[in-house]
């Protein structure tokens, strides 16, 4: 694996990664990599000749009292993970590298930016559409892969290089990989880490309640009740707060009234300890739990 950390380093990179008309595919992330980052890894190596990894805690993306200086950075353990999955390049710029002196540009997706996390976090979407957007610049891929535990972000994403006529990637090849969860259905995440043994213990009725939840609405209950339960049970676990827990279209997300049989998904957003976690879930059988069984789970 070639680990590359200048712009001009990484264009003679990737002349030679896209030689003889091999396709590329970008795996953009913050470092702090586990098993669901990965899984993204693996899924590239599927869909693309050769495969690159971008670590770059952007600092755009966090807002003020967020946590930026503590976000994790181990280069060195990551650099070793992504070469043991068979990456071909890591791109590991600086702050200076990719937001050089004068940088004043951004890019806002609006709309969708202005809902769930985007309402919690003012200006965090055009952070992310902004960077992510200098790195399909950069690397040019035929493809980018991303989790769809941040569903909003993907589908920013994906209307970002839909509104811009991106051709490496187009929109279309902008994939969404599924969520890569623990064995008792907690999503991973970097920030997993935050937490102590006991609120970890706490956290895993995030994912039991959302599955509770969608099996009501799948039955035909109230909505608004069964995300009035969701919530109950997510502060009763021990959560602090709760920024979001709604059902949105899952291409626009549209706030969605009553749930139809239309392609939908819950979203939620919760703080426990240290930790803001997030989760999504289609609504979907696959996905429940039936209302029956909420006191004996």
């Amino acid at each position: 694996m070639q680990t590359v950390s200048t712009r001009a380093a990484l264009a003679n990179a990737l002349i030679a990664l896209k030689s003889g008309g091999k396709t590329l595919a970008l795996v953009p992330t913050m470092g702090a990599l586990h098993d669901g980052h990965l899984a993204l890894v693996r899924h590239a190596r599927q869909v693309a000749d050769r495969v690159a990894v971008s670590i770059f805690v952007n600092p755009l993306q966090f807002g003020e009292n967020e946590d930026l200086d503590a976000y994790p950075r181990q280069l060195a353990q990551d650099s070793q993970l992504l070469q043991d999955a068979g990456v071909d390049l890591l791109w590991a710029p600086t702050v200076a590298e990719m937001y050089p002196a004068g940088f004043a540009t951004t890019i806002a997706v609006q709309g969708l930016d202005q809902v769930l996390c985007g309402a919690n976090r003012p200006g965090h979407f055009d952070g992310v559409a902004t960077v992510v957007a200098k790195l399909f610049n950069q690397v040019r891929p035929d493809a980018a892969l991303f989790g769809e535990k941040d569903w909003q972000q993907l589908t920013i994403i994906r209307r970002m290089a839909r509104d811009l006529d991106l051709a490496l990637p187009q929109a279309d090849r902008v994939i969404g990989v599924p969520t890569v969860r623990e064995a008792d259905g907690m999503a991973m995440s970097s920030r997993n880490r935050y937490l102590s043994p006991a609120d970890r213990i706490r956290a895993r009725e995030l994912n039991r309640a959302m599955r509770v939840a969608i099996g009501a609405i799948l039955a035909g209950g109230d909505q608004s009740r069964a995300l009035a339960t969701l919530r109950r049970s997510i502060l009763a676990a021990g959560f602090d707060r709760i920024d979001y827990a709604e059902l949105r279209t899952a291409e626009t997300l549209d706030d969605v009234a009553q749930w139809t049989g239309q392609a939908t998904r819950l979203l939620v957003a919760a703080h426990i300890g240290g930790a803001r976690l997030i989760d999504n879930m289609a609504v979907e059988p696959a996905m429940a739990i039936p209302p029956e069984t909420i006191s004996a789970a």
